[in-house]
């Protein structure tokens, strides 16, 4: 019987492949037809992409969109979302222009379409894949029910500064953490059929190494060696790649000093020859025209045409192509095969999205009053949200509070704020669906307790004028809550910091509600790690929520009053002083490490001044319960290069509340001609109920064990690995295999 299922089974898949196949074939024929009776215009109009229903071209000049759809100057779109703007122009383009081609619909849905949900930096903060994909599929639900079929996330750069105000925008400062929530993402966006009305194209972006800027300052200068570029900033893209990513946007940023929007090394040859991408790439907003800026173009036609040559499929706002790619191929200068390659990839996404059958599957209406803002997607919101935020200090167990205090001080600039909690690229939301932290606090508290609010000062401001209002207000509670961070708009794109401590007057409007004597609780809203050295020195208790989302006040509310047991643990490390920046967990060991026998020595790679170790480690998080780990039982202590092994640790729930704990898996060479560090290789997030324990068990085997070699080669080398396991990237159980 077994054998007859396997046989069926066998038989399945092998006509399942078939029907791809030919599938495919026919999708490519389709392709081939069209483009065969497309004008050289037609051709380029596929590639030309411009924002918005009423107009401005780059440079601020008006543009008759309908004109250009009508006469097949435009192949897509961005920011025009809602079903009847959306169904307004694929009409004129399905019934005006000459070969009836469809139109791509775009925005950045980066966090949320309407309903908001946490900042990536905080869904990274999770380490819950599945409530994060649940997240990324209600965005999607909601995008595509407003007539979107393109968007552009997930940004998978790695983010080693939090100088950096994109950080906010990815999933931290580790290649295999980010790399897990690239697939997640662009799985839970495509769906598993781009043909279903609720799939739309995902794009990864920044390719690559924008997150490696210089000072951490935004469009800056690139500068990394093979090795790193390999190591660190390449897998999260071929994470994307492996899971079919529609499109990919290259960098504003260089790399080997060519700009990524002419790089043809970068895109032809890596992108697309080595990491084996075959979807469109997309330049970033007015780019092409930024090559001139970069001083490798003198002028619109060499930049042009050094883009198409790099790979650059579509030209996001610059008006390059359109301008001038008709004559440079009729000048010989482009040959019309690459104009031919980049809209038969176009033409290809527009057939499996299905427009060709239905131009207008992503216009129902009913669809759209449905799924927007729907009382589901709020609760899936407020989940995420809770499970994002990550409890920093908690002295003398202060959190979680009752709910029967007599009274609660909410102070602080962000605590009535209900913009900010959305944080940076939050699409469509509105201030108006989303709920403040004092709004939480008050809808979470039993109806005798007392709940005080002043702001005490204004996020960034020097005005002292409100502080004493909020201490003397503070003196009447029997606890402070503290809302202080950033406003949204000081985290994102063109966002830098110098400096990354609390802004303005709120570090000393936090040390005069401490000096009140009562128990204060710092509520952060960030969109980077910040320096918060005084609060943690001398406050109860911090809880990081980052950007929340549209339900921010109730996630927030739910972990101060312990409806929920805080889960996080950073993504990314928080430094003492900027002066530590780039910091990092899995940096190399020196040859003269500051040991905790030598770190007071002369001669050992430390500073004067200030500690190595961060405020905050990688993979840091506490909870309401405590956690204890075994020591690590490997299956085998040694192993052919091709075998697997597994490594189990018991973790067992020492107190007395059920909690959740993300166990992590650190693998280091031990050995090697080549310097390196240890790298985050797995992990689980598991629920253990009080006073129980679970065993987690991890698979090492070759693909967690292979390395770059001193070739560039990747490849399992012999010798000593030691395995680390444990609740952060310093607190672990440590073993060690050898692969003979």
């Amino acid at each position: 019987m077994r054998k007859n299922l396997l046989s069926i089974a066998s038989a399945l898949a092998l006509s399942c492949s078939v029907s791809l196949a030919l599938a495919q074939d026919n999708v490519d024929k389709k392709v081939s037809d069209l483009l065969s009776k497309m004008t050289l215009e037609e051709k380029i109009g596929q590639l030309t992409q411009y924002s918005g229903s009423e107009l401005t071209g780059p440079q601020g000049e008006k543009i008759n969109i309908s004109e250009y759809i009508k006469t097949g100057k435009v192949g897509s779109v961005l920011n025009i979302y809602g079903t009847s703007e959306v169904s307004k122009y694929q009409k004129i383009a399905i019934e005006k222009s000459r070969l009836k081609i469809p139109l791509l619909f775009g925005q950045d849905v980066i966090h949320g379409y309407k309903t908001i949900f946490p900042v990536p930096i905080a869904m990274a903060s999770s380490w819950d894949l599945d409530a994060v994909g649940a997240a990324q599929e209600v965005a999607r639900n909601e995008a595509t029910a407003s007539g979107l079929n393109w968007t552009f996330t997930p940004m998978v750069d790695i983010a080693r500064d939090p100088r950096w105000g994109r950080i906010v925008e990815g999933f931290g400062e580790d290649p295999y953490l980010a790399s897990q929530f690239a697939k997640l993402s662009v799985e839970a966006f495509q769906g598993s059929d781009l043909g279903d009305e609720t799939s739309m194209l995902a794009t990864a972006k920044h390719y690559v190494g924008y997150g490696a800027v210089q000072a951490g300052r935004d469009y800056f200068t690139v500068d990394l060696s093979k090795r790193t570029l390999w190591e660190v900033f390449l897998p999260p893209f071929q994470a994307a790649i492996n899971a079919q990513v529609a499109s990919i946007m290259p960098a504003f940023t260089t790399m080997n000093g060519i700009p990524m929007t002419g790089n043809k090394e970068m895109t032809r040859d890596v992108l697309r020859n080595q990491l084996g991408f075959t979807g469109i790439t997309v330049s970033d907003w007015n780019a092409i025209n930024e090559l001139i800026e970069w001083h490798v173009a003198a002028n619109q036609s060499e930049a042009a045409c050094e883009a198409i040559e790099a790979g650059v499929d579509i030209d996001m706002m610059s008006n390059a192509y359109i301008n001038q790619l008709g004559a440079l191929v009729k000048e010989n200068k482009v040959p019309i095969s690459l104009i031919d390659e980049a809209v038969a990839r176009i033409l290809k996404k527009k057939f499996e999205l299905g427009l060709f059958e239905d131009p207008y599957k992503y216009c129902n209406a009913d669809r759209e009053v449905k799924e927007i803002l729907s009382p589901e997607n709020k609760a899936k919101a407020r989940d995420v949200g809770k499970r994002s935020i990550v409890l920093l200090k908690n002295d003398d167990q202060t959190l979680p509070l009752s709910k029967s205090l007599n009274s609660i001080a909410v102070i602080g600039p962000l605590a009535e704020d209900t913009y900010s909690p959305m944080g940076p690229w939050f699409c469509n939301g509105s201030k108006d669906n989303t709920i403040s932290v004092l709004n939480g606090i008050k809808q979470a508290v039993g109806k005798n307790t007392i709940i005080y609010y002043q702001k005490g000062c204004d996020v960034n401001s020097s005005d002292e004028s409100m502080i004493d209002a909020a201490i003397n207000t503070a003196k009447k509670a029997d606890v402070i809550v503290a809302v202080l961070g950033e406003n949204s708009d000081m985290s994102g794109e063109a966002a830098s910091r110098s400096e990354i401590g609390l802004p303005g007057l709120q570090e000393k409007l936090l040390e005069s509600l401490f000096n009140t004597g009562k128990p204060v609780v710092v509520v952060l809203l960030n969109g980077r790690p910040l320096t918060i050295n005084w609060a943690q020195d001398h406050v109860q208790a911090i809880v990081e929520a980052w950007f929340p989302g549209s339900e921010a006040g109730h996630s927030i509310a739910d972990v101060l009053f312990g409806d929920y047991n805080p889960s996080g643990k950073l993504p990314v490390t928080f430094p003492r002083s900027v002066g530590q920046i780039p910091i990092f967990y899995s940096h190399l060991n020196t040859g003269r490490p500051a040991t905790a026998e030598t770190k007071m020595l002369k001669y050992v790679s430390r500073y004067l001044d200030i500690d190595n170790s961060p405020l905050y480690p990688f993979g840091y998080g506490l909870s309401y319960t405590t956690f204890s780990y075994s020591p690590i039982e490997l299956s085998a202590s040694e192993i052919q290069p091709n075998d697997s092994a597994t490594a189990t640790v018991e973790v067992a729930n020492t107190g007395e509340i059920n909690g959740e704990e993300v166990v992590q898996l650190y693998i280091e060479k031990a050995d090697s001609p080549i310097a390196r560090p240890m790298q985050l290789k797995g992990f689980r997030k598991v629920e253990i109920s009080a006073g129980n324990s679970v065993d987690v068990v991890f698979h090492i085997g070759p693909e967690e064990l292979a390395l770059y070699d001193i070739d560039m080669k990747k490849t399992v080398e012999k010798g000593i690995y030691n395995i680390y396991i444990g609740t952060s990237s310093v607190t672990y159980q440590k073993e060690s295999i050898t692969v003979k």
